[in-house]
Formats: C-alpha cells, sequence, structure tokens
C-alpha cells in the first residue's frame, strides 16, 4: 500500500526504465518545460503556413491554383506524416527518443528554409517588390526545406502533445481531473504561439524581410529544445509495450475472414482469451468483450487449426480502432474548411482595403490572428465557466461528452464557412459596381469584412480542434496511444489534401470551353461564392454522417460493461450508451 501512494500507479518509468516517485515527478510542474517548445513550434508553422500562399505567388511566380494546391499538399505532409512518427514510437522506441530524433530534423529544416530565403544564390532576385522567376535549383531547395519540416513534424507532433498527457497519472484521482484541463491549456500554449506568428511573423516576412521572419522562430525552437531536455529528470515515460501493432490489427480481419463461415458461439466466454494473470504480468491491458463489429469476433474462435486464433483483447483493439476510424472519417470534411484559413482567405483578404490610417498596411495573412484570438479568449471561458455549469446539468466530468464537443464544432464551422460565401455575395457586388476588373485592383471594401468568418472558425475550434486531440487521444487502446493521436493529424492532412484536389478539380469542370473558373487568376472575376456554398453544402451533409456515426459510438469507458451475447450486431440500441445519443 505504501509503494502504491509513492510511486505512480501507471507502470511510468523514468528514462533509465526505473519506477517514478509521483511527488517527484510529472504533474504540470514537467509540463511546464514542454509548453514552451509546442508554443514555438506553432510560431514556425504557422509563420510558413498562413503567408506561404503569398511567398508562393509573389516571389515564386506560381498561379493561384497552384499555390493554393502547393499550400495545401504541404500542410497536408505536415499533418500525415505524424502516423509514421507515431508507429515508431509505440512500437518501438517510445515518445521521448522519437521527438528528440524528429525535432533536430524540424530544426535542420528550419534553418534550410531561413537559408532559402537569405542566400543570394538560392533565392530568386526582386527589384522594386518585383521578383525575377526562380530557377530550377531555388525552387528545388525551397521545397526540400519545406518538406524537412514535415518529415520533423511526423515524429514530434504525435508525441510530444501525448508525452505531456503522460505526466498525469490515470489511476490517481486528483491527477485524472487535472488532465481534463491538460489538453484545452495545451492548445492555449499552442494558440499563443500561432498569435505571434500571425500578428508579428506576417508583418516582418513583409515588410523586414523573410530570413528574420522565419529567423527567429528557428531560433525559438532551438531555445525551447534546450529548456525542454532540462526537464529531463522530471518526465514520466510510458513503457514501449506492443511489438507490432500493425501486425496485431492487420491479423484481426485476416483471421475473422478465414473463420467467416464459422458459427460465432453465443457465449462470448467460449471465445479465445489468455488469462488475466498473462496481461498484469506482462504489464500490458487486458480488454473484455463488446458486442460491438460482431463480425470480428470470430477472429477468436477456437478452431481445430494449428494457428492460435487471436485474443479477445487483440479483437477489441482492432473493434476500438475500426471505431475511432468512423469518427475519424467525418472529420475531413471540417478539415477541409479549416484550410481556407491559409489559402482562399488569404487571398480573399489581399483584393480588400488594407489600410489603417495613411501609411500603415495590414498584411492580409494576419487576419489569420482573429482565429487565434477567438480561441485564446474562448478557451479560458470554456474550461473556467462552461464545463462546470455543464457539468452540475449533467453530471459529466468534462461537461458534455467528448462527441457533442465535436458537434458544437462542426456546427459552428458550418455557419463560418455559410458567413464566408455571404461576404463575399457582398465583396462582388461591391466590384460589379466599382466596375472593377484587374487583379490588382483594390476592391473598396473593409478587410474586417472577413473577421467574422475568421472569428467563427477560431470559437469552433475550441470545441472541434480541441476536442478531436482529447477524443482520439482519450479513446484509443492503451498501448497505441501516440498512434491514436495520428486520427488527429491525419484528419487534419487529409483534409489538406481534399481540399487540394477540390479546388484543382472545380477549376477544371468551371473552366470547361469558355466557362469562368469560381477559382482564377483574378479574383475580381471569379466566383469564390460559389465554392464556399458547395463546401457548405457538403458539410451539412457530413454533419448528417456525424450525427449517425456518433449515435453509435460506444466510449471506451463502457467497454467493461458485460453483455450477454457475443454476437450482437452494430447499431443495437444497447450500445447507445451516452447522453443525448453522442
Amino acid at each position: 500500500m505504501e509503494a502504491a501512494k509513492v510511486y505512480t500507479q501507471d507502470g511510468t518509468v523514468d528514462l533509465q526504465g526505473r519506477p517514478v516517485l509521483a511527488s517527484k515527478t510529472g504533474r504540470w510542474r514537467a509540463c511546464s518545460f514542454l509548453l514552451g517548445y509546442e508554443a514555438f513550434e506553432r510560431m514556425a508553422f504557422y509563420g510558413i503556413a498562413s503567408n506561404l500562399v503569398n511567398y508562393l505567388t509573389t516571389r515564386l511566380h506560381e498561379d493561384t491554383i497552384s499555390s493554393v494546391r502547393n499550400v495545401n499538399n504541404w500542410s497536408g505532409a505536415v499533418w500525415i506524416t505524424p502516423i509514421a512518427g507515431a508507429y515508431i514510437a509505440d512500437s518501438y522506441i517510445g515518445r521521448f527518443w522519437t521527438f528528440t530524433a524528429s525535432s533536430l530534423i524540424y530544426v535542420l529544416g528550419m534553418i534550410l528554409l531561413t537559408m532559402a530565403v537569405t542566400v543570394k544564390s538560392l533565392r530568386p532576385t526582386c527589384e522594386n517588390g518585383v521578383c525575377n522567376k526562380a530557377s530550377s535549383l531555388q525552387i528545388s531547395f525551397f521545397y526540400i526545406s519545406l518538406y524537412t519540416i514535415a518529415i520533423g513534424a511526423g515524429g514530434t507532433k504525435p508525441n510530444i502533445s501525448t508525452f505531456g498527457a503522460d505526466q498525469f497519472d490515470s489511476y490517481s484521482i486528483e491527477e485524472k481531473k487535472q488532465k481534463v484541463s491538460f489538453f484545452n491549456w495545451w492548445m492555449f500554449s499552442s494558440f499563443l504561439g500561432a498569435l505571434f506568428a500571425t500578428l508579428g511573423l506576417v508583418y516582418i516576412q513583409e515588410n523586414l524581410g523573410w530570413g528574420l521572419g522565419y529567423g527567429i522562430p528557428t531560433v525559438g525552437l532551438l531555445v525551447s529544445l534546450i529548456v525542454f531536455y532540462v526537464g529531463t529528470p522530471f518526465y514520466r515515460h510510458k513503457v514501449v509495450k506492443s511489438d507490432n501493432l500493425a501486425k496485431d490489427l492487420i491479423q484481426v480481419p485476416i483471421t475473422a475472414f478465414k473463420n467467416r463461415n464459422v458459427h460465432c458461439p453465443d457465449d462470448h466466454l467460449e471465445l479465445y482469451e489468455l488469462d488475466s494473470h498473462h496481461y498484469k504480468s506482462n504489464g500490458k491491458h487486458q480488454v473484455h468483450h463488446t458486442p460491438t463489429f460482431r463480425f470480428l469476433d470470430k477472429a477468436a474462435i477456437k478452431t481445430r487449426s494449428r494457428e492460435l486464433p487471436c485474443t479477445v483483447t487483440k479483437v477489441e483493439v482492432a473493434k476500438r480502432v475500426l471505431g475511432l476510424t468512423f469518427i475519424w472519417l467525418v472529420t475531413l470534411i471540417p478539415s477541409t474548411l479549416w484550410a481556407q484559413v491559409n489559402t482562399l482567405f488569404v487571398k480573399q483578404g489581399t483584393t480588400l482595403d488594407r489600410k489603417i490610417g495613411s501609411n500603415f498596411q495590414i498584411p492580409a495573412a494576419s487576419l489569420g490572428s482573429f482565429v487565434t484570438l477567438s480561441m485564446l479568449l474562448s478557451v479560458p471561458m470554456y474550461d473556467q465557466y462552461f464545463v462546470p455549469f455543464m457539468r452540475k446539468k449533467t453530471g459529466n466530468p468534462r461537461g458534455i461528452t467528448l462527441l457533442q464537443r465535436l458537434g458544437i464544432g462542426f456546427a459552428i464551422q458550418i455557419v463560418a464557412i455559410a458567413v464566408a460565401s455571404a461576404v463575399e455575395v457582398k465583396r462582388m457586388r461591391v466590384i460589379r459596381e466599382f466596375h472593377i476588373t484587374s487583379p490588382k485592383q483594390v476592391v473598396p471594401m473593409n478587410i474586417f469584412w472577413l473577421l467574422p468568418q475568421y472569428s467563427l472558425l477560431g470559437i469552433g475550434d475550441v470545441f472541434n480542434a480541441i476536442g478531436l486531440l482529447e477524443f482520439f487521444y482519450d479513446q484509443s487502446p492503451e498501448e497505441m496511444q501516440s498512434l491514436g493521436t495520428t486520427f488527429f493529424t491525419s484528419g487534419i492532412g487529409l483534409g489538406n489534401f481534399l481540399n487540394s484536389f477540390l479546388v484543382t478539380m472545380i477549376d477544371k469542370i468551371t473552366s470547361k470551353g469558355e466557362g469562368k473558373s469560381w477559382i482564377g487568376d483574378n479574383l475580381n472575376d471569379s466566383r469564390l461564392d460559389y465554392y464556399y456554398g458547395f463546401l457548405m453544402v457538403i458539410s451539412i451533409m457530413n454533419m448528417g454522417f456525424f450525427l449517425w456515426a456518433a449515435s453509435k459510438y460506444v466510449y471506451k469507458s463502457d467497454e467493461t460493461k458485460e453483455v450477454s451475447g457475443g454476437c450482437v450486431q452494430m447499431g443495437a440500441k444497447s450500445i447507445d450508451t451516452s447522453p443525448l445519443s453522442i
């Protein structure tokens, strides 16, 4: 009993693999060393992403469609490479060492990118704001730098947030309460970095030089890494327990398919499972049978084959991943909406009146700061007021369920894109009224007309982005929580790729023959309002799919409930266990 009070109860260890004292390690003290890195990494990422479309069009002379596509493809790569980083961390070397190696690659990419916009031989020459065409070498070096950053992000992004969450012992009532707030305040530090990027770095890039604009976050990253390693004695580390996660996940459906003609026993206790002592002695978690996805239960049927069947625990892990996949699929369209912030919203802003006073002109990309400001204002309100208020109403420690939080965020995003479409209709009306035809003519309409769509997306992200990160971490199987977090990052990545595909296809379809492209090089003669309207329609349809998927989802906390009859169909009313169906 005394040891249980002194040491952490979740099996975490120090860097040498020794049990750690609960009072000397982890919690917010350890997390304080991580928050600085997250803020500077977000500063670096948004310092690039928020203004990249302008660099590509003004310095590298790319057209609107190509620049939007290239920004989306790079952003998509940054968000989808974490699948590899999370797999390496969960299966082989752990979160700390994966992060360590990847952070060095990330910093290398930032150094190369700073060189690409600073060294004369590596950047196109410019006179009076007009740049010469970049050489093949300059373009190649620039994109190699960008994708080096994407590779580095693959190992840092899925592991730093989960490593932070590991600092709280889920078996401690006090620390479990602290963990509920962790993701809110983790994202808060992320928003601070993004705010400085969209307000400060974007202005520096356009007025003081791109080299300084990229150099500042590079130095910041180096300093934050030093701070991170200073905190090493205080960190808790999860032991790597899975040998080959991919093999386990693939084995279940293959074995179930082989046994497709075998009758599933009525009693799930007849399915193959190891003794609970086996899991305890190996430090692994046993997962009890659930009635969802009945076809996968056939992988655990005892047959006369020499090949051992899958255990119930393996089957249940596969079921959980499949359940998360359904939720993940309906996050792709919301991620596509978010992709507009660093692409078409910015290009839209460049056409409007950006002057404040007689001398100062707002960089179009700086309006993205209002997404961050909305988040920064909303997170404390959500954590300090909304959650306690709803907790009294529902009895849920989080105030509302994770899926309810996502649903509210998705709904706010739909309103945001509807507002964006309405503002674009207004912009087109002003263009017609003043007979504007040239792409370089400024539309006499203040850029702050775009403020509502940015702000709404920020408020929506308090529910959506933070909710998704917490949902996929919380609901993932214990041994693959880094990999589980990549459901969050890969959804954003594929959302960017999807937006790249959509803008390309919409451009090709609408410009056929003598048609006018909805997203042409001259935005003063395009129909962005149609494209935004299209996004709104598919978002409403996606919301319907989300409500259906959420109503069928069984939360991880309900796994241990025993249900008689091992082969109940997914979708039975008995599994709608969460309040308000989601």
